[in-house]
């Protein structure tokens, strides 16, 4: 499918801007447009994906679909009329990044879940951290053990808290989001060699 097929009424360009920076602006374009509209969002940040799936999710905006067009990724979505809106939902649990760190000194028996993307976990990550990007969490939900405490980290805080979401939402019980993440992380860091 060919993005000329398509007709939107409103085209951002976020090539080169990486996570949370998308969502930030097509949050704001939002308000630019009328119910019903739909808004063409531009991105390169491969992760731009699921954080556009995940907040259409929150919101209640219709997520349509996304096209390649080699490098770049266009996705499509439709503003929702207000009585389709919902309150965008925070996750309760949260963590401080010290307080994360503090219970990996303890070796507290725990789950650090990653859900960055493949790349951004291979430069730097949390030693042990099991990697698994936001976009494929709901297909690979059973590789997490449900009986230990998870502890969820991206980059700044905003797909671990949609992934917080998913797992509660699939009888998780001990899920924690971890603030700000990655981003301002100062513990120990484990690279791909």
């Amino acid at each position: 499918m060919s993005a000329h097929a398509i007709r939107a009424d409103l085209a951002l360009d976020c090539k080169g801007l990486s996570c949370p920076m998308p969502i930030v602006r097509t949050k704001k374009a939002m308000d630019q447009i009328s119910s019903g509209q739909v808004i063409e969002v531009q991105a390169t940040d491969r992760g731009s994906l699921a954080d556009i799936q995940g907040w259409a999710q929150t919101t209640g905006h219709q997520y349509l679909g996304t096209v390649n067009e080699g490098e770049v990724l266009k996705h499509y979505l439709r503003k929702a009329s207000p009585d389709e809106l919902k309150e965008e939902v925070r996750f309760p649990n949260k963590m401080t990044n010290e307080e994360l760190l503090k219970k990996l000194e303890a070796q507290e028996p725990l789950t650090v879940l990653d859900v960055r993307e493949p790349a951004e976990y291979a430069f730097s990550h949390i030693p042990g951290a099991i990697s698994i990007p936001l976009g494929e969490l709901e297909n690979r939900i059973q590789e997490l053990n449900p009986d230990q405490p998870i502890h969820v980290v991206c980059r700044t805080g905003a797909r671990s808290d949609m992934a917080c979401q998913l797992l509660a939402g699939q009888g998780f019980e001990e899920v924690f989001n971890i603030v700000p993440g990655m981003s301002g992380w100062t513990g120990s860091t484990d690279k791909l060699s």
